[in-house]
C-alpha cells in the first residue's frame, strides 16, 4: 500500500528536521525530492543526487533552481565539508550503509547533520492493525513498517554518535472505494487471482464499513519518522599507532 503524498506531512517535522539557517543541502536518491523542495522554499540551496540520469534529467527541467547531479551516494563527486545537511527521506535502506554514511560524514561540514525520514503507516489504531493481520496473511511483507537496519546503522556509526529521533503524526482521510484502490493498487498483490482478489477486497471493505462513522471519512494514519544525526569527524583523523613490540603480521 502507497503512502500519503510524499513530502505531504506536517510543518513541524520540516521544522525540527531542517536547518535554522537557509544553507546548503544534499538531497539524496529522487524519493527526496517532495522533502527537499520544502526546505528549499524555506530558503535551502538544494543539491539533488541519484543514479538515475534520465529520472534526474526530468527533475531538473521541472525545477530549474535545484543542482542535479548524477552520482551514486556511496561514491560522491564533492569536496569534503562541502553541505550544511544531508537529506535522505524514505530510500536509506537501498544504499549501503557503511559506505554512504561514510561518504555522507564526509561532504558534511563541521557541525552540520544528517537527516533521515520515513513516512509509515501507524499499527497502533485497531482497524489498521486488522488491515494489516488481513494483507499479511497474503503477503507477510505488506504494511511491516520502516526498513529498521538501515537506521539502526546510523546509531552504530561511529560518524554519527548521536541521533534524535521524533515521530509526527499525520492523519489522511480515505474514502471506502479509496482504501480498496490503495490495496488494488499494491504491486505485491498481483499474483492473486481470482477468486481471492475479490474476496480480498471484500474484506478489506467491511473492515472499512465497521471502522468508519459515515458520512465521514474513514482516517488513514501515519507516523512521520525523523531522525536527525550531528557528524563527528574524528573518525577521519584517528591515528593509527603500531605497539611499543612493533607490527607484527601473522601468516
Amino acid at each position: 500500500m502507497a503512502n500519503p503524498g510524499a513530502g505531504s506531512f506536517p510543518q513541524a517535522a520540516i521544522e525540527w528536521l531542517a536547518p535554522a539557517d537557509p544553507g546548503s543541502v544534499l538531497a539524496v536518491g529522487t524519493g527526496s525530492l517532495p522533502t527537499a523542495l520544502r526546505y528549499a522554499r524555506r530558503g535551502h540551496r538544494i543539491t539533488l543526487v541519484d543514479k538515475d540520469g534520465g529520472q534526474l534529467g526530468r527533475i531538473a527541467d521541472r525545477h530549474p533552481d535545484l543542482l542535479a547531479v548524477v552520482a551514486a551516494p556511496e561514491a560522491l563527486p564533492f569536496a569534503a565539508h562541502s553541505y550544511d545537511q544531508v537529506l535522505v527521506a524514505q530510500g536509506l535502506h537501498l544504499l549501503a550503509p557503511g559506505l554512504a554514511l561514510a561518504e555522507f560524514a564526509r561532504v558534511l561540514a563541521p557541525g552540520a547533520s544528517l537527516a533521515v525520514l520515513y513516512t509509515v503507516r501507524d499499527d497502533s489504531v485497531p482497524w489498521v492493525r486488522r488491515l494489516a493481520t488481513l494483507l499479511q496473511t497474503y503477503d507477510p511483507e505488506l504494511m511491516s513498517g520502516t526498513p529498521a537496519e538501515s537506521t539502526e546503522a546510523i546509531e552504530a556509526s561511529g560518524y554519527f554518535p548521536r541521533v534524535h529521533r521524533r515521530d509526527f503524526r499525520q492523519w489522511v482521510p480515505t474514502t471506502r472505494d479509496g482504501l480498496i484502490d490503495l490495496v488494488t493498487r499494491s504491486p505485491r498483490l498481483d499474483h492473486l487471482g481470482e477468486p481471492d482478489a475479490s474476496i480480498l477486497l471484500e474484506r478489506v471493505g467491511a473492515i472499512y464499513d465497521a471502522s468508519a462513522r459515515a458520512p465521514e471519512p474513514l482516517l488513514l494514519p501515519y507516523s512521520v519518522r525523523c531522525w536527525r544525526a550531528r557528524v563527528d569527524h574524528s573518525e577521519f583523523t584517528t591515528i593509527f599507532g603500531a605497539p611499543e613490540s612493533g607490527l607484527q603480521i601473522s601468516l
